[in-house]
């Protein structure tokens, strides 16, 4: 298997990604990126607005991407629909919640000797 690199991107925490190009990068399909913003296991950074909106675009931060990309690795991988996916997502979500949890509580710990 060989890969070719076309174009790379540097993404900080402060990028933000359309909805577009979020499609466009992901893999998934609009509809499949639709139910995960519907099912809150994606979050725009202007929730308040209507996604379907033809004047209004969605936006979404630089993280997302990777949880995107992750979720059309997984609906590959294990040939998950849209609610298999979902539930994926919300559960990868909460362990990554539940480490960060875990290490702040670690840091606050005395040293070991």
């Amino acid at each position: 298997m060989r890969f070719e690199i076309t174009e790379a991107h540097w993404l900080d925490a402060h990028h933000e990604i359309s909805l577009t190009e979020l499609v466009e990068l992901s893999g998934l399909s609009a509809t499949d990126v639709q139910h995960l913003v519907d099912c809150e296991a994606l979050l725009p950074l202007n929730p308040a607005e209507p996604i379907a909106s033809e004047t209004t675009e969605c936006y979404f931060s630089a993280e997302c991407l990777t949880l995107v990309r992750t979720a059309s690795r997984l609906r590959d991988d294990f040939d998950l629909d849209t609610n298999g996916l979902t539930l994926a997502l919300q559960l990868l979500n909460r362990i990554h919640e539940l480490e960060a949890d875990m290490r702040n509580l670690r840091a606050r710990l005395p040293a070991e000797r």
